[in-house]
């Protein structure tokens, strides 16, 4: 066994570290929460509103699910943490036995930027749902993080778009390390993990600051941030290629947030990450977008009509186990609510079982001299895109 980081409220140990001679930062590890363990590299999927959208908990599990993502800002505006905190707190709400990670609101000072404003002390949202005003600070994230119970919190920072000018990527990484600071001090739960994030953008001065600023600080996990946005893929493996290297020597969980695709999780896998989140299989699945080996398939694709067979010939999930292409394809057209259930428990079991795949060659020693077929499973062609099955 190798490294082993331990707290209060967590412990992370490495079993299986990068081997010696340099072909992979890919490691294998177990991360301990109050709710239970987590094998890494692992995806969560994202229950923004406290549900992965169209699916009950027994689904999730039976995805292979072993934690999700909670958004802070929408539970805090609807239906509000304190009303879930004296109904149990997040876990009994959603009735989810597992770990819950809660991201800190931070994301939508990006995803609301014409609905927000942005100053040293914390940023002032206008909600989205009725237009009413609502400030977020790092001390407020926290105490809502606090309220809702998750295993993982996470501290409040300031992501911009990674193609933003040098000079705004530094104003919003320096208020991130100030925030972090803050978001540390305000943060009482023992039984509660906390994660700072990286920033820095794409910029390798500024993301080696950040991440020798974050890895100062007492956090029990270090967030990736500023990334899986407008770069491409090349430039977010740079900026990994920057961020990873200085803590080849830190035992603590690495997150990179949000990104989803296959093809995308295998290669920062093979950089050093250990933790991933996004919306986007379950997203692309209720677009009618099905992910297969080699690719993925468009079930509004009218060549699916008359096509009796499964989704996926060996996949175990729900759809593929009791329906064919036709039936899912005929819900699409009809607008039948369980074509989404369906579709997103396909595409959930697809993306964990390929990341249970990837830790079993880590495992087992064949990792990275795997990753062709790997790469070949997650249907990657040039320019990081994802080849399109015909049938």
């Amino acid at each position: 066994m190798s490294a082993a980081y331990v707290s209060k409220a967590t412990r992370y140990e490495v079993e299986v570290p990068p081997p010696p001679d340099r072909s992979t930062r890919a490691r294998a590890g177990r991360l301990t929460l109050p709710h239970g363990q987590v094998e890494t590299p692992q995806f969560m999927p994202v229950g923004t509103n406290a549900t992965v959208k169209a699916l009950t908990p027994d689904d999730l599990r039976d995805t292979g699910a072993s934690i999700i993502l909670s958004n802070t800002y929408h539970l805090y505006l609807r239906p509000g943490h304190e009303r879930i905190a004296r109904l149990g707190g997040l876990h009994r709400f959603m009735d989810w036995d597992r770990p819950i990670l809660t991201d800190s609101g931070g994301f939508q000072v990006v995803s609301l930027g014409d609905l927000r404003v942005v100053d040293e002390d914390g940023v002032t949202f206008r909600s989205h749902l009725d237009g009413s005003i609502h400030r977020f600070t790092p001390e407020h994230a926290t105490a809502v993080q606090e309220a809702l119970g998750s295993d993982i919190a996470v501290a409040f920072d300031q992501p911009v778009y990674p193609s933003s000018p040098r000079a705004v990527v530094a104003e919003a990484t320096a208020r991130t390390h100030r925030w972090a600071e803050r978001s540390l001090a305000a943060h009482t739960r023992e039984d509660q993990a906390m994660f700072g994030i990286v920033q820095g953008g794409l910029d390798p001065e500024l993301r080696e600051a950040s991440t020798r600023f974050i890895a100062s600080l007492p956090f029990d996990g270090i967030c990736i941030g500023g990334l899986a946005g407008d770069e491409t893929p090349e430039e977010r493996d740079g900026a990994l290629d920057v961020a990873i290297p200085l803590l080849a020597d830190d035992p603590r969980p690495r997150y990179l947030m949000g990104l989803g695709s296959p093809a995308d999780l295998l290669e920062a896998v093979h950089r050093g990450v250990d933790l991933f989140d996004s919306v986007l299989p379950a997203r692309v699945a209720r677009n009618g977008q099905l992910w297969v080996p080699g690719g993925r398939l468009n079930l509004r694709n009218r060549a699916h009509l008359d096509d009796p067979t499964p989704v996926q010939e060996d996949c175990p999930c729900l759809l593929c186990r009791r329906f064919s292409r036709a039936y899912l394809a005929h819900l699409f057209r009809a607008k039948e609510l369980l074509a989404y259930r369906l579709a997103t428990c396909h595409n959930l079991t697809f993306t964990l079982d390929f990341m249970a795949r990837i830790r079993a060659s880590i495992r087992a020693g064949t990792f990275p001299a795997d990753m062709t077929d790997l790469r070949t499973r997650a249907g990657r062609v040039s320019g990081g895109e994802v080849a399109e099955q015909s049938a």
